[in-house]
């Protein structure tokens, strides 16, 4: 299966998904997934729902897009459903709600159902925040899709 038909069959399987979920509301809706070896890529726009104090993007919803980019890099690279069993962070500068941001994740190690994934969330050529966590993966999807 292609990379965008695998993308649009996991975001049509989860679309209330809070991160991908192209019908959910209040969601991130993170968009325009690309795969280069080991790293995925996606942007992210909020919208004023997201707001923190200011005009400053809430760090819930900066951790939640991390998060959720690290979730795709194990689908996309190591074609597994991934749980969250650790996440760190560092937030590095202040994020202004009306700008858009490019998500990175990238597989550190793998070891078993353990995934090592590193994360960072861009504003331009600005770092606002890096990310890193343990995943465990729970399904997979090397078996639901024969390759075309």
């Amino acid at each position: 299966m292609s990379l965008p038909a695998r993308i649009a069959t996991i975001r049509g399987e989860y679309d209330h998904c809070f991160g991908c979920g192209t019908e959910n509301p209040i969601g991130l809706n993170l968009a325009g997934f690309e795969r280069v070896d080991d790293t995925v890529r996606a942007s992210f726009t909020p919208r004023t729902d997201h707001h923190g104090f200011s005009d400053l993007l809430h760090g819930g919803i900066v951790a939640a897009a991390l998060d959720e980019i690290m979730a795709w890099t194990a689908i996309l690279v190591e074609e597994v459903m991934v749980m969250t069993g650790r996440l760190d962070l560092r937030y590095r500068k202040p994020a202004k709600v009306d700008s858009s941001f490019m998500v990175k994740g990238v597989i550190v190690e793998r070891s078993g159902r353990r995934l090592t994934i590193e994360s960072e969330m861009r504003d331009g050529d600005v770092i606002i925040a890096q990310g890193s966590g343990l995943f465990l993966a729970v399904k997979d999807l090397s078996e639901d899709s024969p390759e075309s």
